[in-house]
């Protein structure tokens, strides 16, 4: 699903996000590398030592370990233990970084540009290490990545993807039973865990990613920075009619498999209109993103749609049929860009 999520957008936009999506999540060194090549590239540097990305990456991992301890699969790690004794105040930040330099790069710049086995097609940067230095050479990729309009987007999407992961490890919880839940009035993910509330992350942030900035019905580029005065509004492709309905194909219409990113014109003008029945292969090939890219969505979205490909598209059709049956008009927008998932 990650080819697929490239198939027809071979963009360096869509690279960046299969990383952060698909890649491996053994631990979240990747998205601490992420936010620190982000943070780096402002310095317009063509080359980056582990020192210059040993202060921004262990800042990151530390900030995360502030709340949710377990960062990682691995039972024990002698990073993450260095980083647990500087939130303790055990050691400095001179400390920290050099611990940073030797031990937090272990894996993570090899293992980061790889999706599915393979180095994505256009890499960011090349790994340069010999005549003592240890450093990477960025490529013009990363400098034409940085100037593309969906650059800005990328940091809260690296974040919302790295709190999602580390609310799962540090749960616990048999993944079967773990929902993320929608908060409407906050627009906030959460899941509920021993009779308390746990806030994961803003909903546009984890949803911008699977859709690759586009308005879900236009293609239009949307945005979820909040200094954005076009900030995009989260819609209900299915409209709460179906709550009316008191069948066996009642559904969690407030479920992530239900929600979508829009242009605030286009959900304005589609308010809770049936969008016409073209668009639910979108939304399908939308939910099976998530499902390709591990907990917690993913699981949430099996739970709420079915354990199979097949019996998700038999839900996704019963609640669409459903829908129509209430509201008999399909609606369509009035521009679509060329679609890219």
């Amino acid at each position: 699903m990650a080819t697929q999520f490239q198939i027809n957008d071979p963009s360096l936009e869509s690279q960046w996000r299969a990383i952060i999506l698909f890649g491996k999540n053994s631990a979240t060194y990747k998205f601490a590398f992420a936010k620190a090549m982000i943070e780096l590239l402002r310095s317009g540097k063509s080359s980056l030592s582990l020192e210059d990305l040993a202060a921004p990456f262990s800042k990151n991992v530390v900030e995360h370990l502030r709340k949710s301890d377990k960062q990682g699969n691995s039972s024990s790690s002698k990073f993450l233990n260095t980083c647990r004794d500087f939130v303790a105040g055990r050691i400095s930040e001179d400390q920290l970084i050099q611990a940073t330099v030797k031990l937090g790069f272990v894996n993570v710049v090899d293992a980061f540009q790889n999706v599915n086995g393979d180095i994505i097609k256009d890499p960011f940067y090349q790994k340069s290490y010999g005549d003592g230095k240890k450093e990477i050479i960025l490529t013009d990729n990363i400098f034409k990545l940085r100037e593309a309009l969906q650059f800005i987007n990328f940091e809260q999407e690296v974040d919302a993807r790295w709190n999602l992961v580390e609310t799962a490890w540090n749960l616990q919880l048999n993944p079967n039973l773990l929902e993320v839940k929608h908060d409407s009035l906050k627009q906030e993910l959460f899941v509920d865990s021993y009779m308390r509330r746990i806030n994961i992350t803003f909903v546009r942030d984890a949803l911008n990613g699977y859709q690759k900035g586009k308005c879900f019905y236009s293609y239009q580029d949307i945005f979820v920075n909040k200094g954005s005065k076009n900030i995009c509004e989260v819609d209900h492709f299915l409209p709460h009619l179906n709550k009316r309905a008191h069948t066996a194909e009642e559904a969690n219409i407030n479920g992530i498999w239900n929600l979508v990113l829009a242009d605030p014109k286009i959900n304005s003008d589609k308010s809770a209109r049936i969008p016409h029945r073209r668009y639910l292969e979108r939304l399908y090939n939308r939910n099976e993103f998530y499902i390709e890219s591990k907990h917690p969505l993913a699981e949430t979205i099996i739970n709420q749609t079915g354990k199979t490909k097949e019996k998700r598209r038999i839900f996704l059709q019963a609640q669409y049929n459903l829908a129509l049956s209430y509201s008999i008009h399909e609606w369509e927008p009035w521009i679509e860009l060329p679609g890219n998932f």
